[in-house]
């Protein structure tokens, strides 16, 4: 995969953030593509975007990959006419965030639904069609910072990214018999559109110290054409781990070498962001 022209990649989460800037700079190594994502409308406008580039857009579908029926019909379809892809790359992801407390059987039923079922659904609709054709491959799934850390309020978001690590770490050593590579993205703050749709269950995101919170995160955050430049370069140097920020790559070292001062950041997190709570909280009608 050091080249990926006329590579057929599949990339999902495609119409926003780091799985639309990713599809952008596959279109500029000169892959095919077939996109997906849940929003038909920003779907249809970034394949037409993509083509007017001189892309090559075969396919795209708006579903849900929470749906293993919808994945599955469009993997035939896929596999009707090309038998395989060539790389898979699961983007597409929802994020809720939550203390322990306010966090309802719905959210935690919903991320992992979304986040880690989704993936297992694509792995499960389009790995064994790219093992039976024996071309090697590529396989990229996209966690999370709190894929790694203990970050607060990230219970349920963390157990869905955990999962997908989890299933990573298997698959980068069962696939290599194969020639299929294994990356697994862990980004750092991102500018998407999940900083201003993120659902934090009970408290405001009116609030002006949550909004100065969200303030902090834009500023320190990365474009996704950042996290997308970091992605097409790890996958070109089979890179299992891929980090977009530095910041990320510096916590890991922390957590491995140094578990006081990783302790103490997220110590020191978590005092911060429970201060913004029990604000909330004691203001909330009863």
């Amino acid at each position: 995969m050091k080249s990926l022209r006329n590579k057929l990649c599949l990339v999902t989460g495609a119409a926003s953030g780091i799985g639309r800037a990713t599809a952008q700079q596959l279109v500029a190594e000169g892959a095919r593509l077939c996109l997906t994502d849940i929003d038909q409308t920003s779907l249809d406008t970034v394949a037409q975007e993509l083509e007017e580039k001189g892309g090559q857009v075969l396919f795209h579908r708006a579903f849900d990959v929470s749906d293993p029926d919808a994945v599955q019909t469009f993997a035939d379809a896929i596999h009707k006419k090309h038998h395989s892809v060539d790389m898979v790359m699961n983007i597409a992801g929802i994020s809720t965030w939550g203390t322990v407390e306010n966090l309802e059987l719905k959210h935690w039923r919903q991320i992992i639904d979304v986040n880690l079922l989704g993936p297992i659904h694509i792995i499960h609709a389009f790995l064994p069609p790219m093992i039976e054709a024996g071309r090697g491959g590529h396989l990229v799934n996209v966690s999370s910072a709190a894929g790694l850390f203990g970050l607060p309020w990230h219970a349920a978001y963390s157990a869905s990214k955990f999962g997908l690590r989890g299933i990573s770490e298997v698959l980068r050593f069962d696939l290599r018999q194969h020639g299929i590579g294994v990356s697994l993205v862990c980004p750092g703050a991102v500018d998407t559109g999940l900083v201003k749709t993120l659902n934090v269950i009970g408290v405001d995101r009116n609030d002006p110290d949550v909004k100065a919170l969200t303030g902090r995160f834009q500023r320190h955050a990365k474009p996704p054409e950042h996290a997308a430049n970091k992605i097409i370069a790890g996958v070109k140097k089979n890179r299992y781990w891929i980090f977009t920020s530095f910041d990320i790559r510096l916590g890991v070292f922390a957590q491995r070498f140094c578990p006081p001062l990783y302790e103490a950041a997220m110590k020191w997190l978590s005092r911060m962001v429970f201060s913004v709570y029990k604000k909330n909280d004691s203001s909330s009608p009863r």
